[in-house]
């Protein structure tokens, strides 16, 4: 990692975290809910997604402080989706981010009804971003099929629906595109229509958006074998536990390595195609792609 990715992470982790448990505080809703949504939010975790909002906006030469808000309302989303992800319908997790899942903590009734409310205030951040209708409904519209049945949630079930099934790489691609990839598009895009991007740099940048969200998670499929609890913040071997397709398991691990690679050189090449200082993603694609949690 440069030196100068690891402030702009620094600095762009620092706003996110001081602003997101200002706006749960300002509520006015029980406490214990309050609570709940709070504990997830500041169990910490990479914050990628809004960071890739703010690092698109610093590559059009635009402020930082006019994505905060859309930043925190995409983190919500993220966070809400953990804390279903964990629940024992779905993945039953314990841990998470190293601490105890919110439903360990909270109860399942009240860490649902936690991501429920994290799900919905976001929309209301959205809506206050700006005076500018168009570019409102615009952030909106994007950001309800980015997380909804056609996106994230899709790609939830298909998930689900996919274990213990013997899954082609086109399957498992079109499950992580959605569960994974399309918050990540999403907080690309949101940071282009923000900045006042052309339409060709937004489809330069949504092309860009999918490669990394992509290669995102097969970084995950082989730390989960690769790496260790210490670092990643989970247990690792839950994937083959639930009975997953991941890459590895269909293409080796030698296999999923070559398909990693294969995604930074596409997501690398659509990024160069963009009318913008290309520098900050370029680097916030290597460190995807290198992680070690």
């Amino acid at each position: 990692m440069t030196e100068d990715l690891k402030v702009f992470l620094n600095e762009s982790k620092q706003k996110i975290d001081e602003r997101l448990p200002h706006f749960i505080e300002k509520l006015q809703a029980p406490e214990s809910l309050k609570e709940s949504m709070n504990y997830s939010l500041k169990a910490g975790g990479k914050r990628l997604r809004p960071v890739l909002l703010l690092a698109v906006l610093e590559g059009f030469g635009k402020s930082s402080e006019k994505g905060i808000e859309a930043a925190c309302a995409i983190e919500m989303v993220h966070t809400y989706s953990l804390i279903h992800d964990d629940l024992p319908a779905m993945d039953d997790d314990d841990v998470r981010r190293g601490k105890p899942t919110n439903h360990k903590v909270f109860g399942e009734a009240a860490a649902i009804l936690a991501g429920d409310a994290l799900l919905t205030y976001s929309f209301e951040l959205l809506s206050t971003l700006t005076e500018d209708p168009e570019i409102v409904v615009s952030l909106i519209a994007e950001f309800a099929r980015a997380i909804g049945a056609e996106g994230m949630v899709g790609g939830q079930i298909s998930d689900m629906e996919g274990e213990n099934k013997d899954l082609s790489i086109a399957e498992l691609e079109n499950i992580h595109h959605h569960k994974t990839g399309d918050l990540m598009v999403y907080s690309i895009v949101a940071g282009a229509i923000l900045a006042g991007a052309t339409e060709e740099d937004k489809t330069n940048l949504r092309k860009f958006g999918r490669e990394l969200g992509l290669l995102f998670q097969i970084k995950d499929d082989i730390l989960d074998i690769e790496g260790d609890v210490a670092s990643i913040g989970k247990p690792v071997g839950s994937d083959a536990g639930n009975n997953k397709g991941t890459y590895p398991s269909i293409l080796g691990m030698q296999g999923a390595k070559e398909r990693l690679e294969a995604h930074i050189d596409l997501a690398v090449t659509s990024l160069k195609k963009v009318d913008m200082d290309h520098t900050m993603l370029m680097e916030l694609t290597k460190y995807v792609a290198n992680r070690n949690h």
